[in-house]
């Protein structure tokens, strides 16, 4: 998902919203010293004419408390609560994981 602010001023999406979940939160997955781990982000900042990409890998939307399984093909709605432009609302497609671009190694103790 890209979000483009077409606006003459800076605005910050505030957070995220759907009925299929109890939290719908945006987070950054952030790689240190080789590991992997995922960030909270309270508030994301977008530049008056640009924008942001969430996508596998990166910045992306966490739904937990699903409140029914997702399949393929299915569609709902998430919210966006802008600080200066209000809300929207966008139609969610549930879509094929696509494979990272690097695969994770192998850890002790799990099986991949």
């Amino acid at each position: 998902m890209t979000i483009f602010n077409r606006g003459g001023a800076d605005d910050d999406l505030t957070g995220l919203s759907t009925p299929i979940a109890e939290k719908a939160e945006m987070h950054r997955t952030v790689t240190t010293n080789g590991v992997s781990h995922m960030d909270a982000v309270a508030d994301l900042p977008i530049k008056a004419n640009g924008s942001v990409t969430f996508a596998p890998g990166g910045l992306h939307v966490m739904l937990t408390g699903l409140k029914q399984p997702l399949k393929l093909g299915d569609s709902f709605p998430l919210t966006l609560n802008f600080a200066k432009a209000g809300t929207f609302t966008v139609t969610v497609s549930v879509q094929q994981i696509k494979a990272a671009a690097k695969p994770m190694p192998d850890m002790p103790g799990m099986k991949m």
